[in-house]
């Protein structure tokens, strides 16, 4: 079931950026929808209504279109660690890490003995029982992709520490967070002292011979910044901030011509609208 998410790391390896897509809406359609414009799809469990049955959709229509569905819990408990990888993410963010021990403990749960302590009862994950046994549990231990997000100072400071447990695939900059947790001053990614933070995040990173993404709002600007501070993997803004940028703009044009064009009379109905 873990069908698409070597193509992302095969982008990674070989050095191109990845761009993708937050997902705060329930409806699988907009997964299908955004799956031919993303390099990787960030199901976002902890700050959403999203629920697990809402999430299965989702992940059959990321594999249906082809994207990698990489999934944020919404707190380091066991439990939901086992189930999104049971009902087949491909990969799994954890938010709001603070100590080394978080860390490998979230670690640990998403992999099979002897890498890991994670349940077995997987269902779609092994395509409902038909994988097998063996080449199921060498697929899910060698290829889920395992990322931690740095967003607080206590993660931060244990920087070192965290970049060399074992298992780990990625570590991740959570900017809006780490801004609040570092400074008092929650959103203020463009803050020095943030920017800095990345630079050490991506050179630890590399050192530990992990990847660097960001979760982000749709700012092309900063994208840009932050792969030049060499982030590889980027979430650029979601479903619904796409939704309404769109429509800000299209409405805010239209206005904009309305207001700019002399008044006319209007014109008369031709015959054939006007039923003669």
């Amino acid at each position: 079931m873990l069908c698409n998410i070597q193509k992302f790391r095969d982008k990674l390896r070989d050095g191109r950026l990845c761009l993708g897509s937050g997902i705060s809406c329930t409806d699988p359609a907009v997964v299908e929808a955004l799956c031919d414009s993303v390099d990787f799809l960030w199901i976002d469990l902890e700050h959403t209504p999203i629920g697990l049955e809402s999430l299965q959709a989702h992940l059959i229509a990321a594999r249906a279109g082809g994207a990698p569905a990489l999934v944020r819990v919404p707190s380091n408990d066991v439990a939901w660690t086992k189930r999104v990888l049971d009902i087949g993410a491909e990969g799994v963010i954890l938010p709001q890490a603070r100590s080394v021990a978080d860390v490998e403990e979230f670690v640990a749960a998403c992999r099979y003995p002897p890498l890991g302590r994670r349940g077995f009862a997987p269902r779609r994950a092994s395509n409902y029982g038909r994988q097998r046994l063996d080449e199921y549990l060498q697929s899910a231990n060698s290829q889920v992709f395992v990322a931690v997000q740095i967003e607080t100072r206590e993660a931060l400071e244990a920087l070192d520490a965290i970049a060399q447990i074992k298992g780990i695939d990625s570590l991740v900059v959570g900017p809006a967070d780490l801004a609040g947790s570092l400074l008092g001053l929650p959103g203020q990614v463009n803050h020095p002292k943030i920017l800095e933070s990345i630079s050490r995040i991506v050179a630890k990173a590399r050192q530990a011979g992990l990847t660097v993404g960001i979760g982000m709002g749709p700012d092309a600007d900063y994208a840009q910044r932050v792969a030049q501070l060499g982030v590889q993997w980027v979430q650029c803004g979601g479903d619904l901030s796409f939704m309404i940028r769109a429509a800000d703009a299209l409405y805010q044009d239209i206005r904009r011509r309305s207001e700019k064009e002399p008044e006319r009379p209007p014109k008369p109905f031709p015959a054939v609208m006007a039923g003669k």
